[in-house]
């Protein structure tokens, strides 16, 4: 059952279980309704009356906004866009707020635990320990894996916003060299700009933080993969649609790069078919979609959310994405 808190604006949030955070009563007159998940078919209904809506993963499509005449804002409560129709957003003139820079610890954190797991070969010698291979060994230890550091290493990083830089600032903690492909050359003493190719060819971990679009799709596919070293790790915790998922399934089955770490897929929660939930290898870790959800900061995105609330009622809204 729906939860309800107390008129003006009726705000329904969509999918409220996504957020394990606590929500202050936003300071205007309103009623919340919280659904814990929707499915496509019940947003018109849960939506027919509601002024503002508040989604994490729901998707908003020009299909529901045709059957929605009372929505005037839509609150993503995450920093990606790509599940709301923003140009008919824009023509039916509904204010579209996202919440940005709230992950900048959690994510970068998350990143380099992928990054160390498999620089390290991690999954493979707890397996090994796990199977009783170390407890046979003749010696005090066993090699069977490669361990790398990430000190002098070349560390690429592919978009370069506030988690970009975030990221970086954990690689310069390491003793990696930074190198970055970004839209705008990056003026920072230490980086190095590089074209994406380059990026790719050269080093030892690339790691992506750029938004999913239509330029973005499928932007690391197979020729991609195959120009980058057979020592690399490929690192994904922004969007799947970035990388084409059955070309790197053949490259870590193939030798092609050394590992990759994941948090997200394209098609979330994924299809069973998904060909990365097939790949059984210890140079793969694949994780759900969590890196941006530390307890610090999924708080830090409710109080943000509440802020854009507060904000679009006062006649002064924030954080407003627009189409490009």
């Amino acid at each position: 059952m729906p939860t309800i808190m107390s008129s003006a604006h009726k705000i329904v949030f969509l999918d409220r279980a996504s957020l394990q955070a606590t929500i202050r009563p936003p300071a205007f007159p309103h009623t919340w309704v919280d659904h814990d998940i929707t499915s496509r078919e019940e947003v018109v209904d849960r939506l027919g009356d509601a002024s503002i809506a508040v989604t994490n993963k729901i998707p908003l499509r020009r299909a529901e906004l045709d059957r929605l005449p009372q929505l005037k804002m839509i609150a993503v409560a995450a920093t990606g866009t790509d599940i709301i129709d923003l140009a008919a957003c824009q023509e039916r003139g509904i204010v579209v707020s996202n919440i940005r820079n709230y992950a900048t610890a959690s994510l970068p954190e998350h990143t380099f635990a992928l990054i160390l797991a498999l620089r390290r070969n991690l999954r493979a010698y707890a397996a090994d320990v796990e199977a009783g291979k170390w407890q046979r060994s003749q010696q005090f230890c066993f090699l069977d894996y490669p361990i790398r550091d990430l000190a002098d290493s070349r560390l690429g990083i592919v978009g370069y916003g506030a988690l970009g830089r975030s990221v970086a600032a954990l690689g310069r903690a390491f003793g990696m060299e930074i190198c970055v492909s970004s839209r705008s050359p990056v003026d920072e003493p230490g980086i190095v700009n590089l074209p994406l190719p380059e990026l790719l060819r050269t080093s030892d971990v690339v790691t992506l933080h750029l938004p999913l679009s239509p330029a973005t799709r499928n932007m690391i596919d197979r020729e991609q993969l195959a120009s980058m070293k057979r020592t690399a790790l490929l690192i994904n915790t922004a969007r799947g649609g970035l990388v084409n998922e059955a070309a790197l399934a053949d490259a870590l089955r193939d030798g092609t790069i050394a590992g990759a770490g994941f948090d997200v897929l394209d098609g979330e929660p994924p299809a069973d078919t998904n060909p990365l939930l097939h790949v059984k290898q210890p140079n793969f870790i694949l994780t759900p979609h969590v890196a941006w959800a530390s307890q610090e900061a999924m708080q830090r995105l409710a109080d943000q959310l509440v802020d854009n609330l507060e904000a679009f009622v006062a006649g002064k809204p924030r954080n407003v994405v627009q189409p490009k």
